[in-house]
């Protein structure tokens, strides 16, 4: 894959050094987790399929009587026997320095706190970011909440992905450029009620899910490349428009990146996911959020991830000017099952599918 900037980076950052004595990541070299992603999208679909002919098969035969359709896009509505998760419409607030682990290109393999078996979660965080589609119908968050722990579910916001199970929804005018080292997919106008509406119902996915926060990806196109003419104030508005109606939903939310524009959304925010940070030199930018006491969910990517990090190249992003009270992990550019925190400890979590062992690097081929 060639050096591309990564999402949420400004051309002033775009421009840097890539490799520094610490024998940093490039720079240009976003995390290819979306590559595995779409992988994953499409055996869970094929799976689907086949769950669902099974059903229809059954209902005719049992004389089902309810022929009613619902969109396959459309949330799920949770049982009435499930207790919300954020009772009295509350809203998750994560504490500062808070551990958490973040996988996006597998789904996990959570125990449930009531099940005869002797897995355990590992690590035992209390935070949990990972990928929202590819969990939907899995009892993931269930077992996670069984055992005291919190799910935050990803999706992208700001650009169009084809192989999500709500793709089609997007029109040609949903879209711009192509995004730089992505070639699957496609800036959002962010600022089209079609495109707003979409997000709308994933957010409604997510609180079906009984996700207790959301983490929505590419909410910066202004800094990139994105043929529609976004500006600073389009992510300002729409970031506001999302943690407005998450927390409608029950649902704490997150800021990606976009250092930007902190202080104009940071009252309808709960927490920040940021990447690399310590490389760009600006931990500083994210303080705001500590200082407001909401923690920075804060991703790095050292040379050697996941198979061998230095320890000089470790103690150099932890100890990056103003990341003192960040929650700080360590991880390969994939986003997968290994992480390594700032006090030494490494861990890998167990999950159920994984798409990074056949050697792919991220790149799409045409």
């Amino acid at each position: 894959m060639a050096d591309t900037p990564k999402s949420g980076q400004s051309e002033e950052h775009q421009a840097k050094p890539v490799v520094d004595e610490a024998g940093l990541k490039s720079a240009g070299t976003a995390p290819p987790r979306r590559r595995s992603r779409k992988i994953l999208y499409i055996a869970i679909a094929a799976a689907v399929v086949v769950v669902l002919g099974l059903a229809l098969g059954l209902g005719l035969g049992l004389g089902l009587k309810d022929h009613g359709g619902r969109d396959e896009n459309e949330p799920s509505t949770p049982s009435p026997s499930e207790p919300p998760v954020t009772p009295n419409g509350t809203v998750w607030q994560p504490p500062v320095g808070a551990k958490w682990q973040i996988i996006l290109n597998s789904v996990l393999d959570v125990p449930s706190a009531n099940a005869k078996t002797s897995q355990t979660l590992t690590p035992d965080v209390p935070v949990w970011d990972f990928d929202m589609f590819l969990h939907r119908n899995t009892t993931v968050i269930a077992n996670l909440h069984s055992l005291g722990k919190r799910a935050i579910c990803y999706f992208s916001a700001g650009s169009y992905e084809p192989y999500t199970p709500d793709n089609t929804s997007f029109v040609a005018a949903d879209l711009g450029k192509t995004m730089d080292g992505w070639p699957d997919e496609k800036w959002l106008d962010i600022r089209r009620t079609s495109v707003r509406n979409i997000m709308l119902k994933r957010l409604d996915i997510a609180a079906a899910m009984n996700c207790d926060a959301v983490d929505p990806d590419n909410v910066d196109g202004y800094q990139n490349a994105n043929g529609l003419g976004l500006t600073k104030q389009d992510t300002i508005d729409f970031v506001r428009f999302l943690g407005k109606e998450a927390s409608k939903r029950g649902l704490a939310m997150g800021l990606k990146n976009a250092g930007e524009v902190i202080e104009d959304v940071l009252d309808v925010v709960q927490f920040s996911v940021n990447e690399q940070c310590a490389q760009y030199n600006e931990c500083d930018t994210f303080e705001k959020f500590t200082a407001a006491g909401k923690p920075v969910f804060h991703i790095e990517y050292p040379s050697g991830a996941p198979k061998s990090v230095k320890t000089q190249d470790s103690r150099k992003l932890c100890g990056a000017t103003g990341a003192d009270k960040f929650s700080t992990v360590l991880k390969g550019m994939d986003l997968d099952a290994w992480v390594e925190y700032c006090d030494g400890n490494v861990a890998e979590t167990k999950v159920a599918n994984t798409s990074s062992d056949d050697g792919d690097d991220g790149s799409d081929d045409e």
